[in-house]
């Protein structure tokens, strides 16, 4: 079964952060290795992304990586030594786009996850979808300016406009489609783009900085890999945001809990799919009460009109740390109970 393709008979599923922390699967392979060598090494990464695949039966592996590669590749001294991710240095001002600098060829230095894809390839089951995943660029340089996406962000949306976004973007592209396509050319079918810092942005400057932006490197993707599908997930958008986007080039478009998946499917054309959307923390829910409201909200959006059939099942954002693994269990099986 390709999730991309019409279902007859049940709902796919996917989470965000499936492979991560709360697993015990995860947390088993963490104790002898760090996150930086479980993410380059393909062994290793191929190791971790299966373990959900077995445990709870997704229909799509992601690949394990981190979105922000990129900022290491690009000289900003990536490091995961204190836990969260931290860098060398940030683009406080104009200057400090000059010492961006690649520091390894796109095809050559994400070549641990295109080795990663070609295990995952031969290991997955057949009817498993694999899917390859990038940070979109404008959480990307977030990062770079912040060293984080979330609050104000008033110095990111200030370098909108004094000529730091444009900078970043210019070096920036041609190495993310590199990553890209790495990840295409090796088995991936599909492409995640994740964009959580989009929502901290109003509509209009998202339709007049950001779109265009994405469009490009999408369009370029699309023109060299146009079987390999997109999907675009961004956090906090609303309505307002999705009418922006070109989706001539992309496939699914991801949202979190605050959207309503029925007025969003409205929105798209009948070629692009939607995915999302519980609300992560649900899965903290005693048991029963998880499957009621998970159970009630299918059936709501069933009766609201739905199109079961262009759609992927799937969380708001990922899943959080300390999510009881039966819970993933119980959602998995409600969702893919869910008749098309």
């Amino acid at each position: 079964m390709n999730i991309f393709e019409n279902r007859k008979d049940f709902l796919p599923v996917w989470f965000m952060r499936q492979a991560g922390r709360y697993h015990s699967h995860y947390q088993a392979i963490k104790k002898n290795s760090d996150f930086m060598t479980m993410c380059k090494n393909p062994e290793l990464a191929c190791e971790v992304t299966l373990g959900p695949i077995q445990d709870f039966g997704f229909n799509a592996a992601i690949l394990f990586s981190d979105l922000l590669f990129p900022l290491e590749q690009l000289g900003m001294g990536l490091s995961y030594h204190s836990g969260p991710p931290t860098l060398e240095w940030h683009l406080e001002k104009i200057e400090d786009t000059k010492k961006l600098k690649v520091t390894t060829p796109g095809k050559e230095f994400y070549k641990f996850q295109g080795d990663a894809c070609k295990l995952l390839k031969e290991k997955l089951p057949k009817d498993c979808t694999l899917l390859g995943f990038v940070g979109a660029p404008f959480t990307l340089y977030t990062y770079a300016v912040e060293g984080s996406h979330s609050g104000n962000l008033v110095s990111a949306k200030k370098g909108l406009y004094d000529g730091r976004f444009k900078a970043f973007v210019e070096i920036l592209l041609p190495e993310l489609l590199q990553e890209m396509m790495v990840q295409a050319s090796s088995g991936a079918d599909a492409v995640a783009l994740f964009d959580t810092a989009a929502g901290e942005l109003c509509a209009s400057d998202y339709k007049e900085l950001i779109v265009p932006v994405l469009t490009q490197l999408l369009k370029e993707f699309k023109s060299k890999y146009p079987n390999t599908k997109i999907i675009y997930y961004s956090k906090h958008t609303q309505a307002s945001h999705i009418k922006c986007l070109d989706l001539n080039y992309i496939d699914v478009v991801g949202v979190d809990w605050r959207c309503d998946l029925v007025e969003i499917q409205a929105l798209l054309p009948k070629h692009v799919f939607i995915q999302g959307n519980l609300d992560p923390a649900w899965l903290h829910l005693p048991t029963d009460l998880l499957e009621k409201k998970a159970t009630t909200y299918y059936q709501d959006l069933r009766i609201r009109g739905l199109d079961f059939k262009r759609w992927i099942a799937g969380l708001g954002h990922g899943v959080l740390i300390q999510t009881p693994e039966e819970n993933v269990r119980k959602l998995v099986k409600i969702i893919q109970s869910q008749k098309i």
